[in-house]
């Protein structure tokens, strides 16, 4: 839960340099709002591998869908 919490204050704190991007037209920004979201990225990755490492020790079942 903590690298959720952790990716979500990420996550708004990207929130201003999209404003100064979009708003303001700040190139800048833009180049810094691209790496924020690949690092969004890879902290979404390394939430997903925890999440199914704890299903695993959970046992839990999955889904058959039909």
């Amino acid at each position: 839960m903590e690298q959720f919490n952790e990716l979500k204050d990420f996550i708004l704190k990207l929130q201003d340099e999209a404003n100064e991007f979009f708003i303001k037209n700040n190139k800048a920004a833009g180049l810094r709002l691209r790496k924020g979201l690949q690092d969004v990225k890879t902290m979404a990755q390394a939430l997903r591998k925890e999440s199914l490492e704890v299903e695993k020790t959970l046992g839990v079942k999955k889904r058959v869908q039909k």
